[in-house]
């Protein structure tokens, strides 16, 4: 075995994964880290404390508390998702969502003054959604048996 190849333990297919390959999971994995990081701390944390800059804004939307702390839990809930191996794909689509309606109501409530700030949160969100695809289908095998068993006990 050269020194530019390790044994594929983690991935499902036998082929060996390669320096490069391992190097391009760990900072896909780190940016999911860090938009994890992100999305609990920097932007659900305000709107679940109700931090007077959240509830400023989601007033001025028109949404009030209950938007706020819908968002905020959503958020929160793709954050962890982030970090979850058969939930990370589904997480960074539901979180590119979150972000295109932030842009929407960046252009159409506060005049585009922060309107980048979502468009750029998409571009790794939508990497992880592609690169983590494969864990779509594990996760719909998952579901599938939940609702067999569901079935059998009704």
């Amino acid at each position: 075995m050269s020194e530019t190849t390790a044994p594929a333990t983690s991935t499902p297919s036998t082929a060996p994964v390669t320096a490069r390959g391992r190097l391009a999971r760990i900072a896909l994995r780190t940016v999911q880290v860090l938009l994890a990081l992100f999305y609990g701390i920097a932007s659900a944390l305000p709107k679940l404390i109700a931090h007077p800059s959240a509830v400023e804004s989601f007033d001025k939307i028109g949404w009030g508390s209950a938007g706020m702390y819908t968002i905020g839990a959503l958020e929160l809930a793709g954050a962890i998702a982030l970090l979850v191996p058969v939930l990370q794909s589904v997480a960074a689509i539901a979180l590119s969502a979150l972000m295109v309606g932030a842009f929407i109501v960046q252009l159409t409530v506060f005049d585009g003054q922060y309107a980048a700030t979502p468009l750029i949160l998409i571009v790794p969100l939508v990497l992880i959604a592609w690169s983590r695809r494969g864990h779509n289908t594990e996760l719909l095998r998952l579901l599938g048996r939940a609702g067999r068993q569901a079935g059998r006990r009704a």
